[in-house]
C-alpha cells in the first residue's frame, strides 16, 4: 500500500530510542521529513545521518516548555502533516509505595506537556484542514498493569483529553488516536520485570520468561511491527478513524472494548 507520505513533514518526540526511533526511521524510509525531538543529541545525530537534509533536530526535555517553544521555532512557516506524541514512562510502583511527589512528577511527565504540545500544534492543523496525531500510551489504559499505578492513572487522563478533543474538532480534517502498546522488546519493559524480580526474589530472566508465557501469541512485540500501524494512522488512509485507543499487545488485554 502506498501510504502517500512522501514529502510530508512530521514531528516525532522521543525519537532517540524505542517506539519513537522505530517510527522516525520508518517515516524517513517513506520519504518524509521529520522534526526529531529527544534529550540525547548524539542519538538524534545518528538519525539525521540516515536521511541528510530531512531531519531537523531539537535536543531537549519535552516536558520543558522551552523545548516546545523551540519545536515551534523549528517548524516555522512549514506545514506539519502529522505528529507522534511519545516519551518514557514513570517508575514502577504500587499505590502505597508512591509519594505525592511521585504523582506530581507523573503529571508533569505523562500529561501536562502533552496538553501543552497539543494546544501548540493543533490550531495550525485545523487552519490547514488536515492533520494526523498519534499518542503512544499503554495497553494499561484498558487493563491496569501490576506495579504501574502512575502509568495506569495518568495515561488514562491522556485518553480522556484526546477523546474529548477528537470530538470537538472532528469536522476539521484533524484526527487524533492513541496506540496502547503491550509488552514489546524495548528498554521500557525491563523496569516492569525488574520490579517483579525485586518483589519475588526471582531472577530477572525467569520473571521475563514467565511474563512472555502469559502473552497469548507467545512472544514480545517488536518496535518495527508497532511502527507499521503507526505509519498507517499517520497517513491520509486513516481519515475515518479518530478518538480511538488501539492496543497492540499480542492479545494480552482481555477487555471486549
Amino acid at each position: 500500500m502506498d501510504l502517500q507520505l512522501k514529502q510530508q513533514l512530521f514531528l516525532v518526540t522521543g525519537a532517540s530510542s524505542g517506539f519513537g526511533k522505530a517510527i522516525a526511521e520508518a517515516l524517513l524510509r517513506e520519504g518524509t521529513s521529520i522534526i526529531a525531538v529527544a534529550r540525547r543529541t548524539e542519538k538524534l545525530a545518528e538519525l539525521a545521518l540516515l536521511s541528510p537534509g530531512r531531519v531537523t533536530m531539537v535536543d531537549g526535555d519535552i516536558t520543558d516548555p522551552a523545548t516546545i517553544a523551540r519545536i515551534q521555532e523549528s517548524l516555522g512557516s512549514r506545514t506539519l502533516h502529522g505528529m507522534l506524541v511519545n516519551a518514557g514512562g514513570p517508575p514502577a510502583k504500587t499505590v502505597l509505595e508512591t509519594s505525592l511527589e511521585d504523582w506530581d512528577n507523573a503529571y508533569q511527565s505523562l500529561l501536562r506537556w502533552k496538553v501543552a504540545l497539543t494546544q501548540a500544534i493543533v490550531p495550525a492543523m485545523m487552519a490547514n484542514g488536515y492533520g494526523r496525531i498519534v499518542y503512544i500510551e499503554s495497553a494499561s489504559v484498558k487493563q491496569p498493569l501490576e506495579n504501574l499505578v502512575l502509568s495506569n492513572s495518568l495515561r488514562s487522563a491522556v485518553v480522556g483529553m484526546v477523546k474529548t478533543l477528537s470530538q470537538e474538532i472532528a469536522k476539521t480534517g484533524v484526527t487524533l488516536n492513541i496506540m496502547g502498546p503491550g509488552s514489546h522488546n524495548t528498554p521500557a519493559i525491563d523496569r516492569v520485570y525488574r520490579k517483579k524480580a525485586e518483589q519475588t526474589g526471582l531472577p530477572f530472566e525467569q520473571v521475563r520468561a514467565a511474563a512472555i508465557q502469559q502473552i497469548p501469541v507467545g512472544a514480545l512485540g517488536e518496535a518495527a511491527d508497532f511502527a507499521s500501524l503507526a505509519l498507517w494512522l499517520l497517513s491520509a488512509h486513516s481519515r475515518y478513524i479518530t478518538g480511538q485507543t488501539i492496543t497492540v499487545d499480542g492479545g494480552a488485554v482481555k477487555s471486549m472494548m
